[in-house]
């Protein structure tokens, strides 16, 4: 069947066609399933979606990726025939009864995901079936493997390259701002590629491009990071690994990240741009992603012995995740705080020393055996602020950038706190709320700043933290919701009261 192509404004996040209804009953298919689409020696398979109002009979919607695929014009016949689903749906069934891939298997899924061949709901499905059955160490690799071979590789002239990774739940954790000007400053090379905010009130690309350009192709991250010795780039711009950035957005509305799939998602980028030497962060605590011990012990042997098979030489950091890193959340706010410590700032104390932390282990791991104190030399001479400021030129950026020169939302409030007492719990993940709410990531000036923190001393009165936002409403928003959460909770020393027990005469 010949129908006539007409570009249909909306993104599915699928390759999608829309057929009238009536076209569909010829072809003698239903809504979801597929369709083969040529025009000019150009193929595609499209899922396909009805209407019998949007669409006229002997017409043909293209939308997104099927348009751009094809290059059609408004008006050009497209020859549509039916398609089978792909392969890979068997093999992503076999995974929710429980079964172990094969390489091939994998490979497929992979491939399939990365063409954007699967639906939305096929991908769900994907997601869900690792999410209760898992998959072991060997259909981890090659999992790996595949999200590798499916995008972009980078090859440096020299090495070793050295990189960092945090799994996140942590909110305020901008110690990438710090690590990758200190390694640099160093001498050694750091291609630190980082993601936007899913769930989080920043991702690093987030904060990173409230002062520099963060999209770069693999040339130009390669090129910069040899000319100045690291970058602070978004790896949604480098195609590496393309297919987790889909798995990405069906894992987020259902609110799971399967462990073997976090492990692949992690591992396949820093292969990607050929890491040598891989440190990553695993903050552990309530709230975060990983709420104990034995959960976060369980990921370091993971990431340890997937490095191996990888050849890249892995060591993991469990962290205190408790409560945020520093006092700042959202893009501007934390760009200032991490660029006033490179200016000279004395705090606060867990960016400085986390973030020296991760250096001193990185070093060690190439060889040199006073990893933290080098670190903290590099960082208190100013010489990572230099290193710093070269960066951030590479990357378009203005080189003589103070954190001054910062702006953070003009609009904003006090939380304050009605009791006295101490600081006795933080809810990351209502802060996160908050903050988001305010605006952040999108809005880089909003976000939040903590006066207090776990164990602070309290005075009723006194400002627990405080709201930026650059829209007065969202401001108003958020205040709301955090005089309703209660983000920070404040308790005195004594808890209650417990009454020794009297008797009563009758």
């Amino acid at each position: 069947m010949k129908l006539k192509a007409r570009y249909v404004d909306v993104d599915t996040g699928e390759v999608t066609a829309l057929l009238h209804d009536d076209d569909c009953a010829e072809l003698g298919i239903r809504e979801r399933e597929r369709v083969k689409l040529s025009l000019n020696g150009k193929v595609t398979v499209a899922i396909v979606y009805t209407s019998d109002t949007v669409i006229k009979r002997g017409e043909i919607g293209l939308m997104g990726a099927a348009q751009h695929t094809l290059g059609s014009q408004d008006g050009d016949e497209v020859e549509v025939v039916t398609a089978s689903k792909p392969e890979s749906v068997e093999y992503i069934k076999r995974k929710m009864n429980g079964e172990e891939l094969s390489t091939e298997e994998i490979n497929t899924i992979i491939a399939d995901i990365s063409s954007r061949s699967l639906s939305n709901i096929e991908l769900s499905a994907y997601v869900t079936s690792l999410y209760i059955n898992g998959m072991n160490m060997r259909e981890t690799v090659d999992l790996t493997k595949a999200m590798v071979a499916g995008g972009e590789t980078i090859k440096f002239s020299n090495g070793p390259i050295f990189d960092h990774h945090s799994i996140g739940g942590c909110p305020g954790n901008k110690i990438t701002l710090l690590i990758v000007p200190i390694m640099a400053a160093a001498g050694c090379k750091m291609p630190k590629t980082s993601s936007r905010a899913i769930s989080s009130a920043a991702g690093t690309s987030d904060i990173v491009e409230t002062f520099a350009n963060v999209a770069m192709s693999p040339s130009e991250l390669k090129a910069t990071t040899e000319r100045v010795g690291g970058v602070l780039a978004w790896g949604g711009s480098l195609n590496l690994a393309p297919a987790d950035d889909l798995i990405i957005k069906a894992e987020y509305p259902l609110g799971i990240d399967p462990h073997a799939q976090l492990l692949a998602s992690v591992m396949a980028k820093k292969k990607a741009v050929g890491a040598d030497y891989l440190v990553i962060d695993i903050p552990m605590g309530e709230g975060t992603k990983v709420p104990t011990m034995d959960e976060a012990k369980r990921y370091a042997r993971d990431f340890i012995q997937l490095g191996e098979a990888l050849d890249i030489k892995v060591e993991c950091a469990i962290t205190y995740g408790g409560q945020p890193v520093g006092r700042a959340i959202g893009p501007a706010l934390e760009s200032i705080e991490a660029l006033s410590i490179m200016e000279g700032a004395k705090g606060p104390n867990s960016v400085i020393e986390k973030s020296v932390s991760m250096c001193g282990m990185l070093f060690e791991m190439g060889g040199d055996y006073q990893g933290i104190d080098k670190a903290k030399q590099i960082l208190e001479s100013g010489k990572a602020l230099k290193k710093f400021q070269e960066i951030v030129e590479a990357q378009g950026g203005n080189p003589d950038l103070r954190s001054a020169d910062i702006k953070v939302g003009q609009y904003s409030v006090d939380v304050i706190a009605k009791q006295s007492g101490y600081v006795g719990q933080i809810m990351n993940k209502a802060l996160v709320r908050v903050a988001r709410t305010a605006g952040s990531p999108k809005d880089k000036g909003a976000g939040l700043l903590l006066n207090k923190k776990v164990g602070n001393k309290v005075d009723k009165g006194e400002t627990l933290f405080t709201i930026y936002s650059e829209h007065e409403w969202k401001l108003q928003e958020a205040l709301k919701l955090a005089v309703r959460l209660e983000p920070i909770k404040t308790q005195g020393m004594v808890l209650a009261r417990v009454p020794a027990f009297s008797r009563v005469a009758l």
